[in-house]
């Protein structure tokens, strides 16, 4: 008895040594500054007079985010800008690979697939750069629109109306290609059993996807729409580099909002709330989307 209970605590010791590490690097890069975030949220600290010397205010900085005209612009971008992009590159993903998977050779799909890609791995700034010069005056864009009879195009970026547009087309297609790459993963783990079966009782190519290839893919689906609710989310550096929030607020974003209220005006507990905001409306999102998914699945 004695051996067995010994045997039992060595095999959990085995155990508890292998994710020690993760949930070590869990405390400290997740919990710990979760919880430092809301000490923070609840003081009006100012990090250049020092750790430490702040004052406690409680809840006034979550009262007064409601009033503030820029919090509320960044809250709707940040809405505008993940209902525009995220459905829109998981459908056109979604598409893209299933017409790679059954129109191209299979010498050559991996090399449209690693070609599609590219832009996940470029820097964001150099390609920031190079849309920057694609949205300018003299740039494609706008003589295209010249070529097509509009003779005032307008300053892309520098425009309120096509700033924040602008800035979804550059995440659309920074984004495409890692969601391709997981879409084509997904339906090569299909079982062709199942479209053999469809061919038999003369399912089209259309309700063969529809009726098959889309329930199949759910699991991905829902985890390339959480991920890309959450990078929408946490766009950052495109707003960073092409438009610094402007022309106004009409390309702020929450992210960039936190950086300019924390590292601009030095307001870290005012920023602090605005991310405790920013955290819990990811976490409903993802619960909801996570309760849908099980119900679904059911």
């Amino acid at each position: 008895m004695k051996r067995h209970n010994s045997r039992n605590i060595k095999s959990s010791l085995v155990a508890y040594s292998f994710i020690a590490p993760s949930f070590i690097m869990l405390l400290c890069f997740g919990l710990i500054p979760l919880a430092f975030s809301l000490f923070v949220s609840l003081t009006d600290w100012n990090y250049t007079k020092g750790f430490g010397n702040w004052d406690f205010i409680w809840l006034d900085n979550f009262i007064n985010l409601w009033k503030d005209e820029w919090f509320l612009a960044s809250v709707k971008n940040t809405l505008v800008y993940t209902v525009v992009t995220v459905p829109i590159t998981i459908l056109l993903s979604l598409g893209i690979a299933a017409m790679i998977q059954d129109y191209c050779n299979a010498h050559f799909s991996g090399t449209i697939r690693i070609a599609m890609y590219m832009p996940r791995i470029c820097n964001i700034v150099a390609s920031s750069a190079v849309w920057m010069a694609l949205f300018s005056s003299y740039g494609p864009f706008s003589q295209a629109m010249r070529s097509l009879g509009w003779k005032n195009p307008p300053h892309w970026l520098a425009d309120e109306t096509w700033a924040l547009p602008s800035l979804m087309l550059v995440a659309v297609w920074m984004s495409l290609g890692y969601r391709i790459f997981i879409y084509s993963a997904s339906l090569q783990s299909i079982p062709d059993d199942l479209y053999e079966a469809a061919d038999i009782d003369g399912a089209t190519r259309t309700q063969k996807f529809w009726n098959i290839t889309v329930p199949m893919l759910r699991p991905t689906t829902f985890f390339l729409t959480i991920t890309g609710i959450i990078g929408s989310f946490k766009s950052f550096g495109t707003v960073n580099v092409m438009t610094q929030g402007g022309p106004g607020y009409s390309t702020y974003t929450l992210v960039y909002y936190i950086y300019k209220t924390a590292f601009s005006y030095y307001r870290m507990g005012y920023a602090s709330a605005v991310a405790m905001i920013l955290f819990v409306m990811l976490l409903f999102v993802t619960l909801v989307q996570w309760r849908h998914n099980n119900h679904k699945g059911a």
